[in-house]
């Protein structure tokens, strides 16, 4: 019997100083069985950060092969944004930054192990990628929270993220990472 995804709700008071953007969130996120809280929380923490008009999260979750973990597309249907979580392959980022004007990607990873992998490998405009570490204490520190049903704050000032939940204040850098060019990148 195949499990299913199990359904998190969270309400989010987003302040982010950085982008000038203040909105009340009301989200819900399916999480995998096989996804792992740091996963599942780096995907709502990116949504959170990129928040715009046209956001949603793939429809098929982190099972998906064509969509992106978080795509941001405008009224006609075409990209504007794809954001990957975790570590996907260098080809899912050429895939990625061919299809797409802007790529970030959000990660709970360890950043040098991570940005080792792209060493050498072929990703179009590998310039332009965008890579944020999310701060791997306030994911651990926001693991201990997670409910079915969760009410956040969260203040972004200098990409550094501040987060009230259930009577408790955490606080993180979201770190901005460089894929260093080399002669294979195009």
């Amino acid at each position: 019997m195949a499990l299913t995804a199990t359904i998190y709700s969270f309400d989010i008071a987003l302040s982010d100083v950085d982008r000038g953007v203040y909105e009340q969130l009301s989200l819900k996120a399916a999480r995998h069985p096989s996804e792992s809280e740091d996963y599942f929380l780096t995907r709502v923490l990116a949504y959170c950060l990129e928040y715009t008009e046209g956001i949603t999260f793939s429809k098929g979750g982190i099972s998906d092969p064509d969509d992106p973990a978080i795509m941001v597309k405008d009224l006609t249907g075409a990209w504007r944004v794809w954001i990957e979580i975790g570590a996907p392959d260098a080809a899912r980022l050429h895939q990625a930054s061919k299809a797409s004007p802007r790529v970030a990607l959000y990660t709970h990873k360890e950043p040098r192990l991570l940005m080792r992998n792209y060493e050498g490998a072929r990703i179009h405009k590998a310039e332009q990628v965008e890579v944020y570490a999310i701060d791997r204490a306030l994911l651990e520190s926001l693991a201990s929270h997670i409910d079915r049903r969760n009410i956040w704050t969260m203040s972004v000032s200098d990409r550094q993220v501040f987060i009230d939940v259930a009577g408790a204040s955490y606080d993180g850098a979201v770190e901005r990472l460089a894929l260093l060019r080399n002669p294979r990148f195009d």
